[in-house]
C-alpha cells in the first residue's frame, strides 16, 4: 500500500509554481492554525499569495480584516446568516480597495478548495472538513492538512484519491514524523513514537480526574489551541486521533505506533529503525514551523518559527502513558483497527461528549467512557459498514448523526 505522505517522495508539484509567491487557499483561516499560517505568510510575502480564506462565521471582522489585508479574491463563510455582518465588515474595512467575492453556506468552503491555486490548507476543526479535503485532492491541489479528522473519518475515501506525497501533515506530530522518516527507508522503520504533552493532568489517577472543571481542563500547559482541541488534549483522545493519522499516513501497523508522555512538548515525535537508533524532531512549541513546513515543502521557510536555545540547560523528560486513567489511546487503536465508520463515530460522538462536559451536564471522566459506550453500540448495529467495505461520504454522515444523536442521549442520563 502507498503511502500517503512520504518526505522522500520530492514530488513535482501538480499545479506548477508560477515566478512569483506560491499561490495558498486557507480553510479556518480566523483559527488557530489559519491565524498563525498567515502570520507566516505576511512575513514572507516573496514566497506566498493568498487568494482565498473561508471561515465558519463567528468572526466577520477578523475574517474581513484577512481578506482585505491579504488581497484575497474570494472569501467564504459557511454560516448564511453571517453574510450580512461580513458584507458589512468589508466595505467598513475596505478604505477603497476592492471587494473580494463571497461565498456563502456549508458547500462554500469545499468551493474554495478545489479553486486554482498551488495548495491548499485544510484549518477546519471537526470532520465537516471532509469534504474540502476530498475537493482539494481530487483537483490535484497539494493538501497541507491541518484538519485531521477528515483523513480518520474519511480514510479509505482519502486514501482513495489521494497520489503519493500529495498531503502534507501540519500536527506538529506527523509534521515530526515526516521529517524523522526522512532518515532511512520504509523497510528500515520499527516504530513510529508519538509523544504527547499530558495534558494538565498528567500526573492525576482515574479517580483524580473525576471531578476536573472545564476551566482546569481548558488550561493546557503547552499550547494554546480551540476548546475542542484543548480538551481533546487533556483526555488525550487527540492523542488517539494522532495514532489513527499516523497510521493512515505512513501505513504502519498500529502495534508498531507508540505513544510517549513528553510534558516539555519539545520534541514532537520519534522514528525508531531497525538498527536501533532513533531520530527526533525537536523544536519549541510553535505550530508556525509545522504550518511553514506544510506550506512550504519541500522547501523550508527561514526563520518560520524560533529554534531551540542551546546555551540554556534544559531537561527533557519522557514517561510511559497511564492507559488506565487515560484510555482514549487504546480505544483509539480499537477503532482505527474495526477501521469502516468506527473512527467517523469515535470522533462524532466524542465532539458531542465535549460540549456536554464543557456545559457541565457530563464528568471529565464521563467523556471517554460515553464515546466507548457509543462505539461498543454502533460495532452491534446492524448496516454498519465494516473494515474493507465500500464506504462513501454518506455512509460517514449517517454514522456521524446517529453517534451524535445517542452520545446526546447518554450524556444526558
Amino acid at each position: 500500500m502507498t503511502s500517503l505522505a512520504h518526505p522522500q517522495l520530492r514530488f513535482t508539484p501538480i499545479v506548477a509554481d508560477p515566478s512569483g509567491p506560491r499561490e495558498l487557499v486557507i480553510l479556518g483561516s480566523t483559527g488557530s492554525i489559519g491565524t498563525q499560517a498567515i502570520d507566516v505568510v505576511l512575513r514572507n510575502p516573496d514566497r506566498f499569495r493568498v487568494v482565498a480564506l473561508s471561515a465558519a462565521g463567528g468572526r466577520v471582522e477578523l475574517l474581513a480584516e484577512q481578506a482585505l489585508r491579504l488581497g484575497v479574491h474570494t472569501v467564504a463563510v459557511a454560516d448564511p446568516a453571517a453574510e450580512p455582518a461580513l458584507r458589512e465588515a468589508l466595505a467598513a474595512e475596505a478604505a477603497g480597495r476592492p471587494l473580494p467575492a463571497v461565498l456563502v453556506g456549508p458547500d462554500a468552503a469545499t468551493e474554495l478548495a478545489a479553486m486554482e491555486c498551488h495548495s491548499v490548507l485544510n484549518g477546519i476543526t471537526g470532520s465537516i472538513g471532509l469534504r474540502p479535503t476530498l475537493a482539494a485532492l481530487e483537483a490535484g491541489r497539494v493538501l497541507v492538512l491541518a484538519n485531521k479528522e477528515s483523513l480518520i473519518v474519511g480514510g479509505p475515501l482519502v486514501k482513495a484519491v489521494a497520489k503519493p506525497g500529495q498531503i502534507v501533515p501540519v500536527d506538529s506530530e506527523h509534521a515530526a514524523l515526516f521529517q524523522a522518516l526522512a532518515g532511512g527507508t520504509r523497510a528500515e522503520v520499527r516504530k513510529l513514537v508519538v509523544t504527547a504533552s499530558g495534558g494538565p493532568f498528567r500526573t492525576r489517577s482515574r479517580e483524580q480526574l473525576a471531578g476536573v472543571t472545564p476551566q482546569e481542563a481548558l488550561a493546557h500547559p503547552t499550547w494554546a489551541m480551540g476548546p475542542v482541541v484543548t480538551i481533546n488534549s487533556a483526555t488525550l483522545v487527540n492523542k488517539g486521533l494522532e495514532v489513527i493519522e499516523a497510521h493512515l499516513l505512513y501505513d504502519v501497523p498500529f502495534d508498531r505506533i507508540e505513544v510517549v508522555v513528553h510534558p516539555q512538548s519539545v520534541v514532537h515525535s520519534m522514528v525508531e529503525f531497525t538498527d536501533g537508533s532513533t531520530l527526533a524532531q525537536a523544536s519549541p512549541p510553535d505550530m508556525r514551523m509545522p504550518i511553514a513546513l506544510g506550506i512550504g515543502w519541500p522547501d523550508r521557510v527561514p526563520d518560520a518559527a524560533p529554534g531551540c536555545d542551546w546555551t540554556k540547560a534544559a531537561t527533557w523528560e519522557f514517561f510511559p502513558l497511564d492507559d488506565e486513567a487515560f484510555p482514549a489511546v487504546e480505544l483509539a487503536r480499537e477503532v482505527g483497527t474495526l477501521g469502516g465508520t468506527s473512527p467517523a463515530v469515535f470522533n462524532a460522538a466524542n465532539e458531542e461528549c465535549v460540549e456536554a462536559f464543557l456545559k457541565g451536564r457530563l464528568a471529565f471522566t464521563g467523556i471517554v467512557d460515553t464515546v466507548a459506550k457509543v462505539v461498543a453500540e454502533h460495532g452491534q448495529r446492524d448496516g454498519a459498514p465494516a473494515a474493507g467495505t465500500s464506504l462513501t461520504v454518506e455512509d460517514v454522515l449517517h454514522a456521524e448523526d446517529w453517534a451524535r444523536a445517542r452520545a446526546r442521549e447518554l450524556a444526558a442520563g
